[in-house]
Parts: structure tokens; sequence; C-alpha cells
């Protein structure tokens, strides 16, 4: 009887790990392991747990601050630019710029003299996206990571093709929100 249990256990996992899958690619946006849990009726914990059999099997499920999303419907085309702000609403101008033209947020990276790379992963696709971020940081108290390095940052940007990136960059670089390089390649301000 133990064993059939356990094969019981073993389908019905099997069953929601598949549902998890379908969920995601079904899903425009990131979902929160607390909405799985719900609607698979487990735990958060059994989600976590799903999640990790599922990346251990190849699946390609990205942890982001707003929920679970796969990868497979990622942007096809990346670049990091180097970019300087220094308030809210200019960060704000910035994501709402990139996502405004057809571009993805991935992340931000900064370079910090102690930690060295830090990262956040954003994945900001649409101007909902961006605002909801935007209330979150305003609301949560935190501060973002380019404060660390006095507004200098890298975002990693994603488009479904090169040219949507060259208008973004283009759109970054006129509203004076990218960091270019002077004579010798180094960048205008310190990282």
């Amino acid at each position: 009887m133990p064993v059939t249990e356990s094969i019981a256990r073993i389908q019905s996992g099997e069953e929601r790990r598949r549902s998890i899958i379908s969920l995601l690619r079904r899903s425009g946006s990131p979902v929160v392991g607390s909405d799985f849990a719900k609607r698979l009726d487990v735990s958060r914990q059994v989600i976590v747990q799903d999640i990790a059999l599922l990346r251990a099997r190849g699946h390609k499920i990205l942890a982001t601050p707003r929920g679970y999303l796969m990868l497979d419907d990622a942007p096809r085309v990346n670049t990091s630019v180097a970019c300087r702000h220094s308030t809210f609403e200019e960060m704000e101008d910035e994501l709402s710029t990139v996502v405004g033209l057809g571009g993805t947020v991935v992340d931000v990276v900064v370079e910090h003299p102690l930690y060295g790379e830090i990262r956040g992963l954003l994945m900001l696709r649409t101007p909902g996206d961006v605002a909801s971020f935007m209330v979150r940081m305003r609301t949560s108290g935190a501060e973002p990571l380019s404060r660390l390095t006095k507004g200098v940052h890298l975002h990693t940007l994603g488009a479904p093709d090169g040219a949507t990136l060259e208008r973004v960059r283009e759109a970054l670089r006129a509203k004076g929100y990218l960091l270019e390089g002077q004579e010798g390649g180094e960048a205008s301000a310190p990282v």
C-alpha cells in the first residue's frame, strides 16, 4: 500500500508541475507563487519545490520580484546599455521609454566597490509593469540600486529584433539617459 500511495503522489506532483508549466505559458505576465498554491491547492513551499524540479529538468523559469516567468517568452535579442539618472521621475521615464518602444527591461546592474556586481531582475515589458514597479518602489521605502553608484547603472534590454533595440537606444540617447564613452572608451562618469 505505501508504494501505491507514493506513486499516486508522484503522479499528482507530475500533473501539478505540468499545470504550472501550462499556466506560465498562458500567462502574459509573472505569476506569484501563492497564486499557484491557491489554484493547485498546495502550500507555497510545494510550489517552490516544484519550480526547483522544473528548473532542474531544463525549464527556463525565472523568479522575479513580481512572480515566476517562463523565459521561453523572453525577448529574442538582448543588449546592455549604460545609463545614468538621478530622480524617480527620470527612472520612470527611462523605463517607460524602453517599454513604450517595444523593448523589455530585463535587469539593472551596478558595480559596488565592496560587493562587485549587484543585479536586480526586473522583466518590465509593458507600461503597466513599469507603473506597478514604480508604485512598489515608492511605497516600499527601498532605494534604487543606482543610488549606490550616483545614478550610473547598466540595463540588459531585450526586444524582438535589433531595429527595436536601436530605436530604444536612440530614444535613451536623445533624453540624456544613455551613458556613452569619451575618447579612449572611458565612461563619462565613474562606475
